[in-house]
């Protein structure tokens, strides 16, 4: 796991293909009605959230988790393939599970469960494949 091996322009790369996907996950074509239906929330209650805050946020994290993925795929030894095996397995084994645990606890519903964990896993996955194609 040595820095200098990552391709960092793949991990940025990585990083904006993720929040692109998180834009496209929680807006109408996807899942957001369903989202904020589990949430109780409505299209008003989100006006009130100071995105000027919450997106560079939501960047700067998502680049921190792909840097982190960068360093299981920094290895050029590794296939497309397992860069999509190992995104995934981040992202649903570890990520995506610890976040429905949590939501068990919070008691909310399995729809909110499965399309937040779900993000994750295919977001992870995504950056697994850009970060090991791009060596």
């Amino acid at each position: 796991m040595d820095p200098s091996k990552i391709n960092w322009l793949a991990v940025v790369v990585a990083t904006i293909a993720f929040f692109a996907l998180g834009a496209l996950w929680y807006s109408p074509v996807l899942f957001v009605k369903t989202w904020m239906k589990e949430l109780n929330i409505t299209k008003e209650d989100t006006k009130k959230a100071s995105m000027a805050k919450i997106l560079p946020l939501t960047l700067i994290l998502t680049f921190i988790m792909v840097t982190n993925l960068a360093f299981f795929i920094s290895d050029p030894k590794i296939t497309v393939g397992q860069g999509a095996l190992y995104g995934f397995l981040t992202g649903f084994g570890w990520v995506g599970l610890a976040m429905i645990l949590t939501s068990l606890y919070e008691l909310k519903g399995w729809r909110y469960m499965f399309i937040n964990a779900g993000y994750m896993a295919v977001g992870f996955t995504l950056s697994g494949v850009i970060l090991a194609a791009w060596k």
